[in-house]
């Protein structure tokens, strides 16, 4: 999928869990509801970091595009040595390691560590690079005729202003883990579920995707993952546009809206 369509979901998923942990007694205080949103639909662009023509490519200029760069070489090198007799020929790393389930754990872990053990810097860290990408995506027409510098500005602004409000005694920062020295250790969890919403998306189209690796299906261990070949669609076809994005916005409503007890 495009990333407009990878970022609605991952908002959508993250408002679908705080209405399932709403039910379940965990409610979501509503500034982890609207910063997990706003993460999970940054991080639902993220697995592209494999990918140099993506929109993380372009969202923190050099650096990002030097970083998918690298994210690609160690992606192809990664399946070269881990591919099976299945396993067809290819010439770079798309849609192999940072498109799998190991992937996924392994960055939310790592930002969980980082924002239990790093402190207030580490946390905006997390939420500038989360909400950039969260208006790259979201935003795409204004950022795409807007300049990186003033989307940088938000982002930053947006995560010194949310971080705060956060940091305030019931907001949230101690949301589902609770103990002392556990604050923030949720904000992993809607960086996991963006990058798997993003798996998930990208299984429904043509190439699939390999979310399992590195467990093997069949003489592969790289299996591209999806529905029957002729449910599937083309990223950026009339199915996504039309369908799947205006089914993303209604489900995002209502999920916000059970989260909150508004229904």
């Amino acid at each position: 999928m495009m990333g407009p369509a990878h970022s609605l979901s991952g908002a959508a998923a993250w408002l679908g869990v705080g209405a399932a942990a709403t039910a379940a007694g965990y409610a979501m205080p509503w500034p982890v509801l609207v910063v997990g949103a706003l993460i999970c639909a940054g991080a639902a662009l993220a697995p592209d970091l494999d990918h140099k023509s993506a929109t993380i490519s372009r969202s923190f200029g050099p650096v990002s595009k030097a970083l998918c760069e690298i994210v690609d070489k160690l992606s192809y090198a990664v399946y070269k040595a881990t591919k099976s007799a299945g396993d067809p020929r290819r010439t770079g790393g798309h849609r192999t390691l940072t498109h799998t389930w190991v992937w996924a754990a392994l960055v939310g872990g790592g930002c969980s560590f980082a924002a239990v053990n790093g402190g207030r810097w580490a946390v905006l860290a997390i939420l500038f690079v989360h909400l950039v990408l969260a208006v790259e995506g979201l935003l795409w027409r204004a950022a795409r005729v807007s300049s990186d510098i003033l989307v940088w500005l938000l982002g930053a602004t947006s995560a010194w202003i949310l971080a705060g409000v956060l940091d305030k005694p019931g907001n949230g920062a101690d949301w589902l883990f609770d103990a002392p020295g556990q604050e923030y250790m949720w904000l992993g969890l809607p960086i996991v579920l963006g990058a798997l919403v993003h798996d998930i998306g990208d299984a429904l189209t043509v190439s699939g995707c390999p979310i399992l690796w590195p467990i093997p299906i069949g003489r592969k261990r790289w299996y591209p993952l999806g529905p029957p070949k002729a449910m599937r669609f083309r990223a950026g076809s009339w199915v996504e546009l039309k369908v799947l994005m205006p089914l993303f916005m209604i489900l995002g409503g209502v999920g916000g809206a059970a989260a909150l007890n508004f229904i």
